[in-house]
């Protein structure tokens, strides 16, 4: 039906978006294209692709990265095969990724786990991965020493591991450390995520006023945003909307 027609269309549009634009950031490309990608959906990725892009690894790469979103469950098995056939650290961590995305927490913990022996105890996607998994199963004391390890890492500060690392110290007992890194991540017009947990433990803590100028600026700062940032923030500026219309 064309319906459906248009639904697929606007979901290819969306992948081809992502993948350029991630693609275009990687680069340091993106003030020569990023807006022709945004602007022109379809048309803007082509020429994009066969313009950036088209040399026969790195295609591979893009037609790899969709198949994934369109058929995550033939990713995960191609993954599963490759494991078989080379146990290596790449395929253990490439698998474990899959399964974290595809919502099967527990083996992916369990490849993270066993690969977070000798050399690779320091590996730090291997490490914010851990601390994702283990957020999403409630294991807080896990989380503690695996950021600890990367917090002097210049990607921690702003990234969603330290999100988690805050939210784990107040899990824990800890609520004047979690307030020292909710802090951090506090400035204005960015941090929305992390701003909106904070207004979370504010309100924990009984300190409703201190929570309702939080998501008081989050709301009116999400009015002044560009199309693009407003996207990309939308949950967590509604987010703080119900928080306020609960009052």
């Amino acid at each position: 039906t064309n319906m459906s027609f248009i639904a697929n269309y606007y979901y290819i549009s969306l992948i081809l978006q992502a993948i350029c634009v991630i693609h275009c950031i990687r680069r340091g490309n993106q003030n020569k294209w990023i807006w022709i990608i945004v602007f022109l959906p379809v048309i803007g990725c082509l020429v994009y692709i066969f313009s950036e892009i088209l040399t026969g690894r790195e295609l591979r790469q893009v037609s790899s990265g969709m198949g994934a979103v369109l058929n995550p469950s033939a990713s995960v098995r191609k993954l599963e095969e490759q494991l078989r056939f080379s146990d290596t650290f790449q395929n253990r961590i490439a698998l474990a990724d899959a399964y974290l995305q595809k919502g099967e927490t527990q083996k992916a913990i369990e490849l993270y786990e066993s690969s977070h022996t000798g050399v690779f105890t320091e590996n730090e996607h291997l490490l914010r991965q851990l601390i994702i998994a283990y957020n999403a199963v409630g294991r807080y004391d896990d989380i503690i020493p695996l950021a600890q390890k990367i917090y002097r890492s210049p990607q921690f500060a702003r990234s969603r591991t330290h999100l988690l690392y805050a939210i784990a110290l107040d899990k824990t007992g800890r609520p004047e450390q979690a307030e020292k890194e909710f802090q951090t991540m506090a400035g204005r017009f960015g941090y929305y995520e992390q701003r909106y947990y904070y207004g979370l433990f504010l309100i924990r803590g009984g300190r409703e006023q201190e929570a309702t100028r939080l998501f008081n600026a989050i709301v009116e700062e999400g009015r002044h945003l560009s199309s693009q940032e407003r996207s990309m923030n939308r949950e967590w500026i509604s987010r703080a909307k119900d928080e306020l219309n609960r009052k």
